[in-house]
């Protein structure tokens, strides 16, 4: 069997998350991440950027007050929302910062730069810039000697520092 093609241009439109709490949930996605709320009922909410129809939606259908997956649950690991410039993402991170809402990890992965955080029901989210495209062809061929440079820390004091003042 031939392995499926899929289109070059397709991309992801949004994410739906189970959530224990949707005011909860609203509040850190409006408030800390800056989406639009476009519609909100007890039990569903749907945020957007840009006037898209939505990129987020969440939901208690099955897991009002429900906990968090466990470590080795199977799952999402994260979903990552892509900032138009490093100045973009530094502005956002910095309003994490500034809230004392915690940093999970940052990194160089060579292709990108990220900074890991979460939401208030542990769903990991990458919160990235895309490195000039150029440098993208080479990770077709990586090899295990190679792959450390996708791994080197993110100096996340240098990024702060594109927003001081904002």
């Amino acid at each position: 069997m031939q392995p499926a093609q899929i289109p070059a241009d397709v991309r992801i439109g949004h994410i739906h998350l189970k959530v224990a709490d949707i005011p909860r949930a609203v509040a850190f996605y409006r408030d800390l991440l800056g989406f639009d709320l476009l519609f909100e009922m007890d039990d569903v909410a749907f945020l957007s950027a840009g006037g898209y129809h939505h990129h987020i939606g969440l939901n208690t259908w099955t897991s009002p007050g429900g906990t968090p997956p466990g470590r080795s649950n199977t799952g999402l690991y994260h979903f990552a929302l892509n900032y138009p410039t490093s100045l973009d993402l530094s502005i956002a991170v910095r309003r994490l910062v500034e809230n004392d809402w915690p940093i999970d990890g940052a990194s160089d992965h060579y292709t990108h730069i990220a900074v890991y955080t979460h939401d208030p029901d542990r769903n990991g989210i990458e919160l990235a810039v895309d490195a000039d495209p150029a440098r993208w062809a080479s990770i077709k061929d990586i090899t295990a000697e190679d792959f450390p440079k996708f791994l080197q820390p993110l100096d996340v004091a240098a990024l702060l520092a594109e927003s001081e003042g904002r």
